[in-house]
């Protein structure tokens, strides 16, 4: 009885976690003019008392005395700075609601090898967490199945919308692995031995190989018309064999990094390192190779004793000054709402302010393929924006004043403002 009522209780606070009260915005009415603001265009630099005027969706005019439309709507923006919408990468937003409850928990599928499974289908539009992620700016996430070794494919998603239909950005972009661990855990939870662990390495690693193989063996008979069936396994996988998709690899250790680098250039894939903790180490390797970063490190301690304390701060400026193509992220679900704060704190460890902006922006956007789209301001571009009182990358200072996802207003209200409305009123 004592379990079932568990059981009970559990279900019933999910549940009553599970819906936020918020309306998804509706499709774009009539023109809007952003008048006076700042803008960070982030492609064609920084235009201070410049207005901007965007219809059905798309920007149509950046300038000053533009002519407007009948039935414009003029908002006054004096003083605020403008920006592309940030885009999330590497997140389970959506995929779990409370760690502690697992019927709210979906972020990974069960074994090792799942290349099928697609985040998106157990995105939860209605999570409470999301609204408070838009409060922080974010109007596009990556949605990214967690796992062992082959995850599956992620997408992108908008941060509003009723279903994950009406959020699709881009759907199943890129297939994602977790590269087999490569040294020892010495931490005093493991209870294996170092030939164990060493063993479990090397298993992990054939099982990875091993799955390649099959998936290009699936692809070069489907390629000579000789399958006997459909595995969803090895179709998940086709394109990265036919380049339409990428391979986002997840690794931290420059171990990891070097074989994952190896493994790319044998088969030839378009790969994306993830997570790429230990990037400073190899960034004019990364540089040479041509391969897209996408850091996912940019607060923490230092990995080894003789690492410098502020390493994890800095490595965003390595990265640029070799060259190496990157985006900055914020790997979870509910503390990505600090993805601006990260690139703002890399600033004040040597990245240059624009290059941070475009690393939540722009980089992003080219990354995944869709910088047609979103990532910068640009006429011909959605309309995907916000509107800050301060700079969006100083916790100082950020105040989103408005948001727009393609042309539709987006309702900024969230459970976090909800609750600090309600104490500040108690005695």
């Amino acid at each position: 009885m004592k379990k079932l009522m568990s059981a009970v209780l559990a279900a019933g606070f999910a549940l009553s976690a599970s819906a936020h009260d918020m309306v998804p915005g509706e499709p774009q009415q009539q023109p809007i003019l952003l008048q006076g603001g700042t803008l960070y265009t982030i492609t064609d630099g920084i235009k201070a008392q410049t207005d901007l005027l965007f219809e059905n969706g798309v920007i149509t005019a950046i300038g000053k005395n533009i002519e407007l439309p009948e039935n414009t709507r003029v908002i006054n923006i004096d003083g605020r700075h403008v920006y592309p919408g940030l885009i999330a990468m590497d997140t389970t937003l959506g995929l779990v609601e409370i760690e502690a409850v697992r019927a709210t928990d979906d972020q990974e599928e069960v074994g090792t090898i799942t290349p099928e499974v697609s985040g998106h289908t157990a995105y939860n539009p209605d999570s409470e967490v999301i609204p408070t992620v838009r409060f922080n700016g974010i109007t596009h996430a990556q949605i990214v199945p967690q796992g062992d070794l082959i995850r599956g494919r992620s997408s992108l998603l908008q941060t509003d919308g009723w279903t994950f239909e009406d959020a699709a950005e881009a759907l199943d972009m890129g297939v994602h692995l977790s590269w087999p661990r490569v040294g020892l855990n010495t931490a005093w939870w493991e209870r294996r031995s170092p030939e164990e662990q060493r063993k479990a390495n090397a298993e992990a690693l054939k099982k990875l190989h091993g799955a390649f193989i099959d998936a290009q063996a699936y692809y070069e008979a489907k390629l000579a018309g000789e399958l006997q069936g459909t595995d969803l396994r090895w179709e998940a996988m086709t394109g990265l064999f036919d380049g339409s998709s990428k391979l986002y690899i997840h690794a931290q250790d420059k171990r990891q990094i070097e074989q994952a680098l190896d493994f790319s250039r044998e088969y030839g894939f378009d790969m994306v390192l993830m997570g790429a903790r230990d990037a400073w180490r190899l960034a004019t390797e990364l540089a040479a190779a041509e391969v897209d970063v996408v850091y996912g490190a940019p607060y923490g301690l230092p990995t080894r004793h003789d690492e410098a304390y502020d390493q994890a701060y800095s490595t965003p400026a390595i990265l640029a000054q070799a060259g190496v193509n990157f985006a900055i992220s914020y790997p979870g679900y509910w503390d990505i709402r600090n993805l601006a704060f990260a690139a703002g704190n890399s600033v004040a460890y040597g990245l240059d302010q624009q290059q941070a902006l475009a690393a939540i922006t722009l980089k992003p956007a080219e990354i995944m393929g869709v910088a047609d789209k979103i990532g910068s301001l640009e006429v011909g571009k959605q309309a995907s924006l916000i509107v800050s009182g301060g700079d969006v990358m100083n916790h100082l200072s950020q105040d989103i004043k408005f948001m727009f996802i393609d042309g539709s207003q987006v309702d900024l209200n969230n459970r976090h403002s909800q609750l600090y409305q309600k104490y500040k009123q108690k005695p």
